[in-house]
């Protein structure tokens, strides 16, 4: 996208990246520069660092950095122009009418329009004469009218083709429904058909933060299968990074979510008052998701069903949530397989109880394990001792540890200095384990090769060591340009990374333009830029000498030159005669 250089230094003059980051994160400021937990990874220690002065912000947990347009591209998951639109719209500037592909733009605005006409025609489908079975449904299922109108609920009727022909008759093309998954194409005999994805289902509209409707969850009448067919992924949704109710839940919520496993649970739970409950989008819980979660909330409550299939599903959200700052407890379902079951059986109040009384995640551990064993026969009170020592051991507090140890030492009439004896046996180890990890993935990472932006890095330790310190280099001394450009070239470079990050800051100095880090975002990647803010932080560790950059371009050319002697095929003619008269000489 070609928007000017004056355009983004006015907007960089303008935006405060504190403003657009603290609504994410909550920073707290250590000296020139503003600290707080990573919003794209799980991390309990802060290591996401926002720079005000140069407008860009850096992890170094996770390697995601960037400047402030490249963070409300990740955050929003938005492409490089609706980022730009967003922020110039926060600061009333006005964005420049031309010079800019906004092609991804508009396909992405055409298919949250499809959806939102989708929702539309599904909504009013429900209340068709021909769709009583299916209002029915909802209505037997305990839900008013108000509930099926908030939640936009709807129907697709069992056609092949009625929503298709609504949204062909207001304008939207085949191309554009497919892009949306609301309908399906088929190839037969070079025919090309097209259908309805969705038909005979009660249809869910998934609505994002930001009030746009995302994806569907479609649910059967009865108990045919699949039961549920839910929106692929699009340029609009992707399953593992929304929850669903989160646009209706994150405000008022008193600190707490309601996580529960389906759509239904949910909407039941905002019926009976419960309006701070959420759920997942038909998969396991993901990091994404506990990061979006752990924004709007510093406790989640889970409720899932109460079967081995939702004991399993808790567990597997308690080890994802375990890695944010939440607090975590888990609702022990007595009286009924799932929320809904119980409010119908016993009523809101008997719920509320519940939830009040809901376990912490370590109470549920030992519960879970205490169902596992016959605590009737030494074998088995055995076994539990030491499977809770493990889940004590796992507990950083030491007043945590010895009050648990003292209620297992009450209720198992063993002494609690064994039992804290076991414990601090087994912390000992998990530390040591812990210690040894931090210190390998400390040692992966100074070696660069837990850079994801480079996988061929351990096919190019050397020359990729060497491509990066140059970069760096040239981007904290620009003025050494003119001194190395005659030596070496993008095209000398072995990895496609940083090829492409050399030939981009070498073309903007060739043609006397500034290499400021929010003039990059334009024609670098999200991944890229955290590469350039990760080489702009590096200056302290280089000598930073024209000497330096000629023995880095001299390794990148014998890099270079080993390689094709080890792949001819890959030489030109001309180069191919060239080394063949090296190697007989």
């Amino acid at each position: 996208m070609a928007v000017s250089d004056e355009f983004l230094q006015e907007l960089r003059a303008r935006i405060n990246i504190e403003s657009v980051v603290s609504p994410y994160v909550n920073l707290k400021k250590h000296g020139s520069v503003l600290t707080g937990l990573c919003p794209f990874h799980n991390e309990k220690t802060p290591s996401f660092t926002v720079y005000p002065e140069s407008s860009s912000f850096y992890c170094f947990g996770c390697g995601v950095g960037g400047d402030v347009i490249t963070f409300v591209r990740r955050i929003e998951n938005l492409d490089y122009v609706e980022a730009l639109k967003s922020l110039a719209q926060r600061i009333g500037m006005q964005m420049p009418e031309d010079g800019y592909d906004d092609t991804l733009m508009k396909r992405r605005l055409r298919i949250l329009s499809a959806n939102r006409a989708a929702a539309k025609f599904f909504h009013e489908a429900l209340f068709a004469a021909e769709s009583k079975p299916a209002l029915d449904y909802l209505l037997n299922r305990g839900l008013t009218i108000a509930t099926i109108k908030h939640f936009g609920l709807g129907f697709a009727p069992d056609s092949w083709s009625k929503l298709c022909s609504k949204l062909r008759e207001d304008g939207f093309s085949f191309q554009e429904l497919v892009e949306a998954n609301l309908v399906s194409r088929s190839k037969k005999n070079n025919n090309e058909s097209y259908y309805d994805r969705f038909r005979k289902r009660i249809m869910v509209p998934i609505i994002d933060l930001r009030g746009n409707v995302v994806a569907f969850g479609g649910r059967v009448l009865d108990d045919s299968k699949p039961k549920y067919i839910n929106t692929s992924d699009t340029l609009v949704y992707k399953k593992g990074r929304d929850i669903f109710a989160l646009n209706f839940a994150k405000n008022g919520n008193e600190g707490s979510l309601i996580l529960t496993e389906g759509y239904m649970d949910t909407i039941a739970l905002h019926q009976a008052g419960f309006k701070n409950a959420v759920a997942g989008l038909g998969t396991a819980l993901t990091r994404e998701q506990a990061q979006l979660l752990s924004r709007y909330a510093k406790e989640v409550i889970i409720c899932y069903d109460n079967d081995e299939a939702g004991r399993e599903a808790t567990a597997k959200a308690l080890n994802v949530l375990g890695q944010t700052d939440l607090k975590l407890r888990v609702l022990q379902l007595r009286g009924g397989k799932d929320p809904d079951d119980i409010i119908k059986k016993h009523g809101r109040e008997r719920f509320k109880n519940l939830l009040d009384g809901a376990a912490n995640d370590i109470e549920f551990k030992i519960l879970e394990e205490r169902q596992k064993h016959d605590l009737n026969t030494p074998n088995g009170k055995l076994d539990f001792l030491k499977a809770a020592a493990n889940i004590l051991a796992e507990l950083d507090g030491a007043i945590e540890r010895d009050i648990y140890a003292s209620k297992l030492s009450e209720e198992l009439s063993v002494g609690k200095d064994s039992i804290m004896q076991q414990v601090m046996e087994n912390r000992k180890k998990l530390l040591n384990y812990k210690r040894k990890s931090r210190l390998k993935g400390l040692e992966r990472k100074s070696l660069g090769i837990s850079d994801k932006l480079n996988p061929e890095f351990g096919r190019n330790v050397r020359a990729v060591k060497a491509e990066e310190t140059l970069i760096s280099s040239l981007m904290n001394n620009p003025d050494f340009y003119g001194k190395i450009c005659d030596k070496i070239s993008a095209d000398d470079f072995i990895t496609e990374t940083n090829r492409h990050i050399f030939k981009v800051i070498t073309f903007r100095l060739a043609e006397n333009k500034d290499i400021d880090t929010n003039l990059l975002s334009s024609e670098l990647n999200n991944d890229e830029m955290s590469k350039v803010i990760r080489f702009r932080l590096r200056s302290n560790e280089l000598i930073n000498t024209l000497r330096e950059c000629e023995d880095c371009i001299k390794v990148i050319i014998e890099e270079k030159n080993k390689q094709k002697d080890l792949n001819p095929a890959s030489l030109s003619d001309e180069e191919f005669l060239d080394l063949f008269k090296q190697k007989n000489t």
